[in-house]
């Protein structure tokens, strides 16, 4: 028996998006089901590869030279096992603290690079503790010590928490803390470009799902870079790359609970394609894919309300308001990412941080700038079938799109 799609939440898509784009979203979905049928992930790690191999003898799954494709069948069995929405214990249209900054900016200086000490994190978490518009939070920076930045959450945030676990001796306390608290999530970038498992994170991608702990699974394809120049070929290459992890998880431990935390991002031509967070295609695109989740009933966490600035200017925290406005108006589940990142992520705005929440406590959908909801586009598909696992600089479709869409 195949998981329904949430038909309140098609209705809900259609009147906010358009028919044609919820339409556009439900073929993203089979087209992420054929990526994975049809071009596989790379995987080498011996457990999920046995655990997919379990399913050769009924035509639902095969290996082959350390690649693994998951048939659509098996994907959908997999998802009737997540839990969905209303089990889940973080509410819909929920901001968090999230992300994970190298630096901390030095707001008095003007400048970033100062390395995050124990006493920031003690701010990030108290901060996300006093502030009712934050709903939860995220490492914000990285400290050395991992055990010791999740005991500084768990002491000073109440809300649900997100941390990485890259440890037998973090997993230890993770599983202590979600013992105690059950609201945390274990975040992993289990894949990376072209459609290959991260082997440096899958050992301990396994033994956390099998501890039963909640995941939460990114993936970061490019437009333009590693993914097709359009909305739907990014969106279906994310969602192929995540489907792939709940996959993983679902045939490790039926039941544990998985957040697709799918991160389609964009390259900018402009900025020797680098990625760029402030654009309004990308908080779009994000929207998009937290829409496309709903509908499926899974725990959804996506990105916006970033900036392309360096320092925080009047323009970075007009990308705030206009990012989060937008997410306002359209709905979401989670967001990461909107109040207090610079140019790239890498540096973490203490400053920036205090005052992108009280605009997130003044705004309303009304504040949100116009968009073009963008409809499906045959030649995403068609650039992924000619390219398989290469890259998309050179692809027609990235230059045929460029300066007609992801521009503002």
């Amino acid at each position: 028996m195949v998981k329904p799609l949430n038909k309140e939440q098609i209705e809900t898509s259609k009147t906010l998006l358009g028919k044609n784009t919820v339409d556009m979203l439900l073929q993203v979905h089979e087209d992420a089901l054929w990526i994975l049928e049809n071009l596989g992930v790379g995987c080498k790690q011996p457990e999920i590869q046995e655990a997919c191999k379990k399913y050769e003898s009924e035509g639902l799954a095969v290996l082959y030279e350390d690649r693994i494709f998951v048939t659509s069948e098996l994907v959908k069995r997999c998802l009737n096992n997540v839990p969905g929405l209303n089990e889940f214990f973080v509410p819909l249209n929920s901001f968090f603290i999230g992300g994970t900054a190298p630096y901390v900016y030095d707001d008095k200086a003007g400048k970033g690079g100062v390395i995050p000490t124990e006493e920031h994190v003690v701010r990030i978490a108290q901060t996300a503790e006093k502030n009712d518009v934050v709903s939860g939070m995220g490492r914000g920076v990285k400290l050395k010590d991992e055990v010791r930045q999740m005991n500084i959450m768990d002491e000073n945030c109440n809300k649900p928490l997100y941390f990485a676990v890259t440890s037998d001796r973090s997993l230890t306390r993770a599983v202590e803390i979600h013992e105690k608290r059950k609201n945390i999530m274990i975040v992993f970038c289990l894949t990376r470009p072209p459609l290959e498992v991260n082997e440096n994170f899958s050992e301990h991608f396994v033994k956390v799902v099998k501890a039963g702990l909640p995941v939460f699974i990114s993936a970061m394809p490019m437009a333009g870079i590693s993914a097709p120049y359009c909305y739907n070929g990014v969106l279906a290459m994310t969602h192929a790359e995540v489907l792939f992890g709940i996959c993983a998880a679902q045939l490790l431990n039926p039941g544990v609970t998985c957040v697709h935390a799918g991160f389609p991002t964009i390259a900018d031509p402009r900025i020797e394609y680098n990625p760029n967070y402030g654009l309004i295609s990308h908080n779009l695109l994000n929207i998009l894919m937290s829409h496309l989740n709903l509908i499926l009933d899974i725990p959804t966490f996506q990105s916006a309300g970033t900036t392309h600035e360096e320092h925080p200017t009047p323009k970075a925290y007009d990308d705030a308001k206009k990012g989060q406005a937008l997410c306002l108006k359209y709905g979401f589940h989670m967001i990461r990412h909107p109040f207090s990142f610079l140019r790239y992520l890498i540096d973490f705005s203490l400053e920036k941080l205090e005052k992108s929440i009280k605009i997130a406590e003044e705004i309303s959908p009304d504040d949100a700038p116009e968009v073009e909801m963008p409809v499906y586009d045959e030649r995403g598909m068609e650039s992924i079938k000619q390219n398989r696992l290469k890259m998309y600089m050179d692809d027609s479709l990235t230059t045929a799109n460029l300066g007609k869409i992801f521009v503002k």
